[in-house]
């Protein structure tokens, strides 16, 4: 299964995307300011391009795992997101995704998706 995954920010948010597998992640772009129209629109046609069969959008909870201000945006990106592509759109937990990348958003997003792609498979 083809897996896209989107490390949100309001201005810039990683695109990685998944072989037709879903077994590796590679980093695709990075789009800004996906939380204007323009933004929004640039990201829907990234989308669009790779045909994911599955978006993943990175949740950023606290180190508590409670749901900050931050997470908070991302459900209101993640619901606007859910009614724009055809693919059903999940959530993860990001928290240390993007120390990881060392603030490459795009690397960011391939972080983010590996850990959701090892989650899947060891829940197979």
């Amino acid at each position: 299964m083809k897996v896209l995954a989107l490390d949100y920010g309001s201005a810039r948010t990683g695109v990685a995307v998944s072989d037709p597998t879903g077994t590796v992640a590679r980093p695709v772009t990075t789009v800004e300011r996906a939380s204007t129209d323009a933004g929004f629109a640039k990201l829907l046609g990234v989308i669009a391009a790779e045909s994911p069969e599955l978006v993943v959008v990175g949740m950023p909870l606290t180190l508590r795992g409670q749901h900050g201000e931050q997470a908070q945006e991302t459900a209101s990106f993640v619901e606007r997101l859910r009614a724009a592509v055809e693919a059903p759109v999940e959530t993860y937990d990001e928290r240390f995704t993007s120390v990881l990348a060392g603030g490459d958003d795009a690397r960011a997003a391939a972080h983010l998706l590996s850990g959701y792609l090892e989650w899947q498979s060891a829940r197979r």
